[in-house]
C-alpha cells in the first residue's frame, strides 16, 4: 500500500478534554518561548503571559463545571492541568463555591491568576517588619476582582488574599513558576492586619479533571483514540474492572506507560476502585502529567460508579482477548476433542499430532507428554513439517481454552488440508481427568521447507486480506511514522525471541504473535491506534495481523522489510522513566550487612509468584501501593530497602516511597539476581508475603492441594465459557469475525 492509499481514521482529539489539552499545550509552549529558563524578577515580563492566560480562560467551553466539581462536602478544589517534570510552569484550575477564601499568603514563586467564571477578589498587601521577629504588619495597597478576560500577576514575595464573591461558583486559572506541591516555604498570616505568621506545607490533595461514566462510555465508542487505564495493582484489577480497562498499576507506570500509551497527547482516562476519593487515580494523573502525558482525566467514582450506573464488571486478566476466543468458538463452531477421547486415540496409536500454542517458556514449565511446542504465530508457518500427511488429525492445546480455540481456528481458517480440533479445556481438562503433565520438555521448532513455506504464505495472505489487513511499502510506513505524534503507532516483531534478538528493525518491539493476540492489553492500551507488524517471512505477521484486525479497535498493517534493511541485535530495550528524584542504592552485600546489623528492613516488590520461587533471605513481599502504610510502624531510624528481580522496579518504587515519606529509602542494585549471584542466602515460599494476591491473578496451577487446584480449574473454565453471555450484556467493542464461507473459498 502506498502512502496515498492509506486509510485515514477520524482525527483524534475533538472531545472537550482533548481540545483543552491542546489549548493548554499551546499556552505552555508560548510561555516557554517568552520566559525561557531565566528567573522572573519583574512583573512586566509576566504581562504577555498574562494576556495569553486570559485568552485561555475565555475559552469557557473547554472548562465545563462537570470536569472540575466542587460541592458542599468539598467546597474548594485545585485541579492540575500541566506541570513540567522539574515542577516549572505549573497550571491549575482553582474551583470553589461562593465564599471560598484564603487568608493573606505569599507564593515564593511568581504567579498569574486569570478568570474563567465567577469573581475572585484579590486584595494585595505591603508587608512590613515589626520589632517582634515573629510578627509582621500588613497594609492593604490594592484590590482587584479577577473575572473572565482579566488577570493579576504576583512576584514571589507578594502577599494577597483571595475570596470568591457573588453567587456564582468560581473557576480560575492559576499559573505558577513552580508547582504548588513543591512550595514548602510559603507564609500565611493570622489576619489581614498581619500579626504572627507561619510556614505552611503543600496542598494535601491536588486533583485531575474528572469525567463521568456516561461520558466515558460514549468516548469508548466515538472512534477517536482513548486509553482506559486501571491504576490499581493487577491482582485487584482482575477481581473486577470494565472490559476495556488495561492494567497499569500506579507504582509501575514509569515502566509501563511508554509502551502501553506511547503518544503523549493520547486521551487517557484513569480509574481505581472509587474509594478514598479516587486517590490512586489522581496520584497516577499527577505522575503522568509530570512525565509528559497531559490529556488525562479521572473517572469520578471509579469502578464503584461504573457498577452503580448498571455496567458490567469483568473478572480475570486479558479479558477482551479471552472473550474473543469464546466468541470464535461460539460463532464459528470450532471443532474440539475432549481429554478422554484424545487419550483413547493416542493409546490406540491414531495418526494425531498435538501442538501446544503457548509460548516455549510456558511449554517448558509443563506440557502434555506427547505434545510439540508450536506457539500461535508459528502454527500456519510450521505445521506442514509436523503434519505433512493431510489425513493426520491436528489437535491444538493450551493451559485453558483461549489459545486452543484460536490456534485451531487459525489452522482451519488458513485452509490446511488436515482435520483440526482444539483440546477442550486444555491441560486443565487433562489434569482434571486424573492424568499428569510433563515438565522441562523442549521440542525444537521445525523449519519449513520451501514447498511448505510457499503454501503457508499463500494461506496466510488470503486470510489477512479477508480480515482487512493492509500492506505497507516503505513510503507508507514512513507516512505512519511521520503521523505518530497525532495518531498512535505501535510497531511489533512477532517472530521468536531468538530471531528477534539476532536482528530486528530499530525501535520495533518484540511481541510473540500468539501472545499479542492472547494478551493484547499487556502490549498496547490505546483504542483506535495503528498497529504495524514486521513481515519477514510472509506468514507469521499476516497470521497475527488477521486476528488483530478481527479483534477490532485498531487499524492493522504489515510491512515487509527489504533484504538489505538495517537491523539491530539484542533484546528489546525497555525505557524506564523517572517521575521522582532518584533514591540512593546499596549493593547486595551492603544490604545484607545492614539486615544483619538490624538497621534496615527489606521489601521485595516484583511479583508474588517470582518472590515465592526465589527471594533474598529476610525479605518481605509487598505490592508497592501498600508500602507506605506497611512501613509506618517501622522505627524511623531503620532504613527501608527495596528489591525486585533485577532492581529496575525497585529503583522506581524506592524513589516514589522516599518522596512520599521523607525516609531513608534505598534500592538494592541488581535486585534478587545480583543477590543470588553474590552467593547470599535466598529463600522460597510465601511465608513472608504481606499483601496476598493483590499484584496478580492467582492461577489455579499454583495450588499445591489437588482439590483446591481442581476447584480452581473448574471455576476458571466456567468463567471463560460464561464470557459469551456476559459479553452479550456489553456494548459492541468491535469484534468482527470473517465468515466460515469466506475462509473456505
Amino acid at each position: 500500500m502506498t502512502a496515498s492509499q492509506l486509510f485515514h481514521a477520524e482525527a483524534s482529539g475533538t472531545d472537550i478534554a482533548s481540545r483543552r489539552h491542546q489549548a493548554v499545550a499551546r499556552f505552555i509552549a508560548e510561555t516557554r518561548r517568552i520566559l525561557g529558563n531565566a528567573d522572573v524578577t519583574d512583573k512586566s515580563r509576566l504581562g504577555p503571559v498574562a494576556r495569553l492566560l486570559e485568552a485561555l480562560g475565555q475559552q469557557r467551553e473547554l472548562f465545563p463545571d462537570a470536569h472540575f466539581p466542587v460541592s458542599a462536602s468539598n467546597p474548594a478544589q485545585v485541579y492540575r492541568l500541566a506541570e513540567d517534570l522539574d515542577g516549572r510552569f505549573a497550571l491549575y484550575v482553582s474551583a470553589g463555591l461562593p465564599g471560598k477564601a484564603q487568608p493573606p499568603h505569599d507564593h515564593t514563586t511568581w504567579a498569574i491568576i486569570a478568570g474563567i467564571t465567577g469573581r475572585e477578589r484579590n486584595n494585595f498587601y505591603e508587608r512590613e517588619a515589626t520589632a517582634d521577629p515573629a510578627r509582621d504588619e500588613l497594609r492593604e495597597i490594592e484590590e482587584f476582582d479577577v473575572v473572565a478576560g482579566s488577570s493579576v500577576t504576583l512576584l514571589p514575595d507578594d502577599v494577597h488574599t483571595i475570596e470568591l464573591i457573588g453567587e456564582e461558583n468560581g473557576l480560575h486559572l492559576h499559573f505558577y513558576g513552580l508547582a504548588l506541591d513543591r512550595l514548602a516555604g510559603r507564609v500565611v498570616f493570622e489576619s489581614k492586619a498581619g500579626g504572627s505568621y507561619r510556614h505552611f506545607g503543600p496542598l494535601r490533595r491536588l486533583a485531575a479533571p474528572v469525567t463521568d461514566v456516561a461520558t466515558l462510555k460514549a468516548a469508548l465508542t466515538d472512534g477517536q483514540e482513548i486509553a482506559l487505564l486501571d491504576v490499581r495493582e493487577t491482582g485487584v484489577h482482575t477481581k473486577g474492572h470494565p472490559l476495556l480497562a488495561a492494567s497499569a498499576p500506579l507504582w509501575r507506570l514509569e515502566l509501563l506507560i511508554d509502551r502501553l500509551v506511547p503518544r503523549r497527547d493520547t486521551r487517557i482516562v484513569l480509574l481505581d476502585g472509587g474509594d478514598n476519593a479516587d486517590a490512586l487515580a489522581h496520584q497516577a494523573a499527577a505522575k503522568l502529567v509530570r512525565l509528559g502525558w497531559g490529556n488525562v482525566s479521572v473517572l469520578e467514582g471509579g469502578v464503584a460508579a461504573w457498577v452503580g450506573a448498571g455496567n458490567e464488571l469483568f473478572t480475570g486478566s486479558n479479558v477482551p482477548s479471552k472473550a474473543f476466543g469464546e466468541i470464535i468458538e461460539h460463532e464459528k463452531h470450532t471443532p474440539w476433542i475432549d481429554a478422554e477421547e484424545l487419550h483413547r486415540r493416542i493409546e490406540a496409536g491414531a495418526d494425531i499430532v498435538v501442538v501446544d500454542s503457548r509460548t516455549t517458556e510456558e511449554f517448558a514449565d509443563f506440557s502434555l507428554p506427547f505434545a510439540h511446542s508450536l506457539p500461535g504465530a508459528e502454527l500456519v508457518y510450521r505445521i506442514g513439517e509436523l503434519a505433512p500427511n493431510p489425513d493426520t488429525l491436528v489437535v491444538v492445546n493450551c493451559a485453558g481454552r483461549t489459545r486452543s480455540i484460536v490456534g485451531a481456528q487459525t489452522l482451519i481458517d488458513a485452509g490446511i488440508p488436515n482435520p483440526v480440533a482444539s483440546l477442550k479445556d486444555g491441560t486443565m481438562a487433562w489434569l482434571l481427568s486424573g492424568r499428569s503433565l510433563a515438565q522441562g520438555r523442549v521440542t525444537p521448532l521445525p523449519e519449513p521447507s520451501a514447498t511448505t513455506h510457499e503454501g503457508a504464505r499463500a494461506r496466510a495472505g488470503r486470510v489477512a486480506a479477508l480480515a482487512g489487513v493492509r500492506r505497507l511499502d516503505l513510503s507508507g510506513l514512513a507516512k505512519l511514522e511521520a503521523e505518530s505524534q497525532t495518531h498512535s503507532l505501535y510497531r511489533f516483531d512477532v517472530r521468536t525471541r531468538g530471531e528477534y534478538e539476532s536482528g530486528h528493525l530499530p525501535g520495533w518491539r518484540w511481541a510473540p504473535g500468539g501472545q499479542l493476540v492472547q494478551a493484547t492489553d499487556e502490549y498496547l492500551a490505546t483504542r483506535g491506534a495503528r498497529i504495524v507488524l514486521a513481515d519477514f517471512d510472509g506468514v507469521r505477521a499476516l497470521t497475527t495481523a488477521a486476528w488483530l484486525a478481527q479483534l477490532g479497535g485498531h487499524e492493522v498493517f504489515v510491512y515487509a522489510p527489504s533484504a538489505g534493511a538495517d537491523l539491530v541485535t539484542g533484546p528489546e530495550p525497555v525505557r524506564v522513566l523517572a517521575s521522582r528524584p532518584a533514591a540512593a542504592s546499596v549493593s547486595s552485600q551492603q544490604a545484607a550487612q545492614r539486615l544483619a546489623s538490624g538497621t534496615a528492613r527489606l521489601f521485595d516488590v516484583e511479583r508474588r509468584s517470582a518472590f515465592e520461587k526465589r527471594h533474598a533471605a529476610d525479605a518481605y513481599f509487598a505490592v508497592p501501593d501498600r508500602l507506605e502504610a506497611l512501613i509506618a510502624d517501622i522505627p524511623a531510624e531503620l532504613a527501608i530497602l527495596i528489591t525486585s528481580s533485577d532492581g529496575v522496579l525497585a529503583r522506581v518504587v524506592a524513589a516514589e516511597l522516599a518522596a512520599r515519606t521523607g525516609r531513608d529509602v534505598r534500592y538494592v542494585s541488581g535486585g534478587t539476581q545480583a543477590w543470588a549471584a553474590a552467593g547470599l542466602p535466598v529463600g522460597t515460599g510465601g511465608e513472608r508475603v504481606l499483601t496476598g494476591d493483590d499484584d496478580y491473578w492467582f492461577s489455579p496451577y499454583q495450588h499445591t492441594d489437588v482439590g483446591q487446584r481442581n476447584a480452581g480449574f473448574q471455576a476458571y473454565l466456567d468463567w471463560e465459557v460464561n464470557l459469551v453471555k456476559q459479553l452479550g450484556r456489553e456494548s459492541n467493542i468491535g469484534f468482527r469475525l470473517i465468515g466460515t464461507a469466506e475462509t473456505a473459498s
